[in-house]
């Protein structure tokens, strides 16, 4: 049989399924405010988060979720331009809004569990205390955690949609917030491509 035939009855099958699919009500699906339904999400288990820096610091990164089958969540660090042989915090923000110069449309501490800040694998802390990166001679840092305190988009605390931001001093996990300074750089929390 010819291949292309082939290839256009796949095609054609395969739209008509969606366009069916988008005019089924599924149970428990919102309806749009056009009718059709919502289409129905893949689960996101991948986030990453670009960052860059506030009023020229020149500091850069990626920061990479991974949900994990246990429930816990793979965090990746990697980031540059920061103060050579120190130390910076990193936390998660409660807002994804990075628009102003300073970072301080990012909120606070992302502590959707109201517990008091601290390090993490503390019992009780910030579910977006990361504590410390530490860079090298370069201003190059690398930072690899698990953590159960989150999910990337699960019912447990998701990221997806909150912020990432580096301070310019270590976090001392004093209260309420770790004393770590002013906002270097920061980035929004998105859905990543799948691995």
């Amino acid at each position: 049989m010819n291949p292309i035939l082939i290839r256009a009855a796949a095609c054609v099958m395969l739209c008509s399924s969606l366009a069916l699919a988008q005019d089924t009500k599924i149970p428990g699906t919102p309806v749009p405010p056009h009718g059709h339904t919502a289409p129905v999400a893949a689960t996101v288990t991948e986030a990453v988060t670009v960052l860059l820096g506030f009023k020229n610091s020149g500091v850069t990164g990626v920061v990479r979720f991974s949900q994990q089958t246990d429930g816990s969540v793979k965090v990746v660090v990697n980031v540059s331009g920061l103060t050579p042989n120190a130390q910076h915090a990193i936390h998660i923000h409660e807002f994804g809004d990075v628009s102003s110069d300073d970072g301080m449309s990012t909120g606070s501490h992302y502590n959707p569990d109201n517990h008091p800040h601290g390090k993490p694998g503390d019992e009780k802390a910030h579910a977006g205390d990361f504590g410390n990166l530490s860079a090298d001679a370069r201003g190059n840092a690398t930072l690899e955690l698990t953590t159960t305190s989150i999910s990337v988009a699960g019912e447990r605390n998701p990221v997806i949609g909150r912020s990432i931001i580096v301070h310019d001093k270590p976090d001392d996990f004093g209260q309420p917030v770790g004393n770590a300074g002013g906002r270097i750089a920061g980035g929004v929390i998105g859905v990543a491509k799948a691995k």
